[in-house]
């Protein structure tokens, strides 16, 4: 009498091993929870049946299950574009279709819809393939023929040299389990309902999948003979109370007495087909979980010339990778980024939940003393460093920095992708319009001076009833409050939600925002640099019936829609952020938001996409993050808060429950720029967008340039488009240590905040050795943990391999004291904050306000803004606001001569000195140089 195979008992401690698998791989690693996704098409009794049975065991063994339950109406397209939308989930690890399908669905081109990786059921055809393969290894066994292996195996059944004979030849069971019999040893034969003399075939081990009740009889079965029966079918039998008993394709009765071992229907190898869709499941799960923690990014190799050509000719000559390769080498899940041509994406905030568990990565923010109008290379020793580190150092480093202006890039200074062999290419689509972020800033801007204007128009052309039949129109007879509305009713503190219940007091105050002209601080911007904007006139049609009004331009990074990209955490943020931005006064002192104009949402949904970092590459292949243009003269001057953060939790390490590094956990650097000197874009750094972020650096990078430190000690002038001074081109000790005040003011400036500094060096041709080894010197006498000098520009990453050393030296030095601390505290008064940073980082004796600075102190205290940060707007060719004071100028008074509010930003920013908010166009400007081949369409000129 044949044994009989217990598939329930061996399932179960199959699930059983799952679940505590799972249980200790969930609390090695946060991240992990394997997911399996089932899609149902219809009511089929047995099918529902089928998935509630997956349900409980997924629920079991601790793995999450989500059902997908569709109509038998749903097209074939509909139902493939949900696959694609699960294919394309990182949350989700396994796939199934509950087979069988309505008739007018191919169920091949389904299951092979399903990406391999995620085929948890065995039948894309890549998994199937792959078995029939001597060599071959499939992701996925199918579960059923998986199942019968094990049964085989844990019975103690011995399958290598046995003659098995398969009866059926379904690619669901009978096909595969004989190539998997056929992979262990057995002498395996593939039979079915058509094959001659099939009760002669003998057989050691005999699997019955023919789909036929009680097909094979026992006399058919060789003595001893291991006996598994695949097959269900119901049988009618009235002594039941159902009316049908289950049988399998083997008659039980007469095999078992034959047999020595057989499995039972049902019981036998149906739970060992569940058990093995969860252990498929969980075998996704780790894989995933091991590929998304490798990230192993592909270096580009650079053939470097000597001398270094321009820009865009070492641009052109690297090809990129296809930024979809770099995406999955970051383990971006195809979901989490969009493509914009070949070789830019955005990066979906969907990211950031995630990777929520993640330990963030080390975060470096480079700066650099007060440079000359040339500039000092600091975007180019961001690309250097984050090449070095990425590149050559086996570190996964990520740059993160600011998308270009038009202005500059056509006006004198050139564009901001770095340079020579350390830049982010192709440089000419990093320069160039991008992914259009730029102009949605533009265009939301516009939309909103637009709707300042007009309501001033309407408000005084009509009268109360006009504007609110206009406002709150009735359709059908209804009237409703557009969802901004109730945000303005809630400020008037009207709480009424029905434009029909108000009075005619309430309908006035609704209706009539009595925007003082004379307070509007809102302007029209464009990303061009021209001076002939800075002040016009509007109105001037017969159209607006003598509604004139002086007004101006602005250019786009120095625009509040801008800085309020860069300084946003989430889409819910932006709005309303946006919704909150001040534009002007009523004519009783009240502030007028966008939100009050009713054009908030507006401006959010022309940002929308915009609020996505984009994810470009340098020219070894590491990746970028460019988003977010804010000039640092005027606006706060740094990348976006979210490019930060996604390229932390990219470059973060993988950890446990309780937020500990596991063992070999993998963490990468981040590296941000920050505009202008470190009393400019370094200061707001920290005391605006650290504040907002709640992100703390590990490190700051100070750039310096014998160059600039001459210049600072006395130097010639340096002026942009003229040749340099001999003086720049030969040794003076004496100039270069009189122009260290300047570095060492800034070294002090950054060790306020409580972190190691230290100095990159970006090292010229006619630098010597006693120069550099006199900045060093002096560097770590201020200081500085050390300062080296580099050569990115000329070497790329390798230039900046010893920089990138003493970073990584830096940042895991334990000894090193890191206290990170803020230079103020924002609910000190307005002009109490002002004075801390004139003294603190530019030396001032104190500040001076004009009789408008004091009024609008006075204001913007009256409206409820006095505890925003403060964002200065001065030069950046000076620690002081006088461009010609250089060095480390002492014993002056800081001018105020202006303070505006960017309450949706959330910062206050005074104007020192004369500074514009429009550049103007020198009188040979770079646009001269810029051109393109009209047979090629290759550009040249841009630098």
């Amino acid at each position: 009498m044949a044994k009989t195979i217990d598939g329930k008992a061996i399932a179960k401690s199959i699930r059983d091993q799952i679940q505590e698998d799972i249980t200790d791989l969930k609390r090695k690693y946060a991240i992990f929870k394997p997911h399996l996704a089932i899609i149902q098409v219809g009511n089929r009794e047995d099918s529902t049946i089928y998935v509630k049975q997956k349900e409980k065991a997924a629920k079991d063994a601790g793995i999450e299950f989500s059902i997908e339950k569709k109509n038998d109406s749903i097209t074939q397209q509909e139902l493939l574009k949900l696959i694609r939308d699960l294919n394309d989930n990182p949350l989700i690890h396994g796939i199934l279709v509950q087979l069988p399908l309505p008739g007018h669905i191919d169920e091949k081109r389904v299951t092979e819809a399903i990406n391999p990786k995620k085929d948890v059921d065995g039948f894309h055809a890549n998994n199937i393939g792959s078995l029939t393969k001597r060599n071959g290894r499939p992701l996925f066994l199918p579960c059923t023929p998986k199942g019968i292996l094990e049964l085989l195996k844990r019975t103690g059944v011995e399958i290598s040299g046995k003659r098995a004979v398969v009866i059926g030849r379904s690619d669901i069971v009978g096909f595969p389990i004989f190539v998997l019999l056929s992979r262990n040893n057995a002498t395996a034969t593939l039979c079915h309902s058509k094959t001659e003399n099939l009760p002669e075939i003998t057989a050691d081990i005999l699997v019955v999948s023919i789909g036929c009740a009680e097909y094979v009889k026992g006399d058919w079965i060789k003595p001893g003979a291991v006996v598994i029966d695949v097959g269900t079918n119901a049988i009618e039998d009235l002594t039941k109370k159902s009316g049908i008993r289950w049988v399998g394709d083997v008659e039980f009765s007469t095999a078992s007495k034959v047999a020595s071992y057989i499995t039972p229907v049902p019981g036998g190898v149906g739970p060992m087909t569940v058990a093995m869709l969860m252990e498929n499941t969980l075998e996704s799960a780790k894989r995933y979980l091991k590929d998304s923690s490798e990230r192993n990014i592909s270096i580009l190799p650079l053939k470097l010339q000597s001398p270094v050509p321009s820009d865009i000719d070492i641009s052109i000559a690297q090809k990129p990778k296809s930024i979809k390769s770099l995406a999955k080498e970051l383990s971006l899940a195809p979901n989490e980024y969009e493509l914009y041509g070949h070789n830019k994406a955005k990066v979906n905030l969907s990211v950031l939940e995630r990777l929520k568990s993640r330990k963030n990565g080390k975060y470096i923010v480079v700066t650099s003393i007060t440079p000359t109008p040339l500039g000092e290379g600091k975007s180019t020793t961001t690309i250097g460093i984050a090449q070095a580190l990425g590149a050559h150092l086996g570190k996964l480093a990520f740059a993160c920095i600011r998308q270009p202006s038009q202005g500059p890039i056509f006006g004198i200074k050139g564009g901001a992708a770095g340079g020579g062999y350390s830049q982010v290419i192709p440089m000419e689509e990093f320069n160039l319009h991008l992914t259009g972020d730029m102009h949605a800033v533009t265009a939301a801007n516009n939309l909103l001076a637009a709707a300042i204007d007009t309501r001033i128009f309407h408000e005084n052309t009509q009268s109360d009833k006009a504007l609110f039949n206009r406002l709150c129109p009735p359709v059908k007879g209804i009237r409703n409050f557009a969802p901004v509305m109730l945000k303005r009713l809630k400020k008037l503190g009207i709480d009424k939600t029905n434009p029909d219940d108000l009075t005619s007091e309430e309908v006035n105050k609704f209706v009539r925002l009595n925007i003082d002209s004379n307070t509007i601080t809102w302007q029209r911007i464009m990303d061009t640099n021209d001076r002939f904007l800075r002040r016009i006139t509007i109105g001037q049609c017969e159209t607006e019936k003598g509604q004139t009004r002086q007004t101006g331009f602005d250019i786009s990074p120095a625009s509040e829609c801008m800085a309020v990209l860069a300084l946003s955490t989430s889409l819910a943020d932006m709005r309303e952020r946006l919704g909150r931005m001040v534009v002007a006064t009523d004519r009783s002192g009240n502030s007028i938001t966008a939100d009050d104009l009713g054009v908030g949402g507006a401006l959010t949904v022309l940002m929308k996409d915009a609020i996505n970092p984009n994810l470009m590459q340098t020219l070894e292949g590491t990746p970028v993050f460019v988003h977010a243009g804010p000039f640092a003269n005027i606006a706060h001057g740094n990348n976006s808060i979210l490019a930060d953060k996604i390229a932390l939790k990219l470059a973060g390490a993988e950890c446990d429950r309780e937020g500990n590094v596991i063992e070999g956990g993998r963490y990468g650097y981040v590296v941000t720029e920050s505009g202008f000197g470190a009393d400019m874009g370094m200061e707001k750094f920290f005391n605006i967008k650290c504040r907002i972020s709640g992100l703390i650096p590990d490190a700051v990078v100070l750039v310096s340039t014998v160059r600039a430190l001459k210049m600072h000690g006395g130097g010639p002038t340096v002026t942009p488009g003229k040749p340099l001074h001999e003086a720049y081109f030969s040794e003076n000790l004496e100039l270069l240590e009189k122009g260290c005040e300047n570095l060492v003011k800034h070294i002090q400036n950054a060790r306020k905040y409580g972190l190691p500094v230290i100095v990159a060096i970006n090292k010229f041709t006619a630098d010597t050795e006693s120069e550099l080894s006199l900045i060093r010197k002096i560097s770590i006498e201020a200081g500085a943990t050390d300062a080296v000098p580099t050569s990115h520009w000329e070497l790329g990453g390798a230039g900046a391999v010893e920089l990138g050393k003493a970073i990584i030296k830096a940042t895991e030095d334990e000894t090193e004291k890191r206290e990170f601390k803020f230079l103020y505290d924002v609910e000190k008064p307005i002009v109490e904050k002002i004075e801390i940073i004139a003294k603190e980082m530019y030396g001032a004796d104190g500040i001076e306000l004009s009789e408008l600075s004091k009024e609008k102190v006075k204001l913007y205290t009256q409206q409820g803004f006095a505890n925003l940060p403060v964002c200065m707007a001065k030069t950046h060719l000076s620690l002081s606001h006088d461009p010609t004071l250089k060095g480390a100028p002492k014993g002056f008074i800081v001018p105020i001569r202006d303070i505006r509010a960017s309450v949706g930003a959330g910062f206050l920013y005074p104007l020192l000195g004369e500074m514009q908010t429009m550049p103007g166009l020198p009188t040979r400007p770079c646009f001269f140089d810029v051109d393109l081949d009209p047979e090629t369409g290759r550009i040249y000129g841009l630098f």
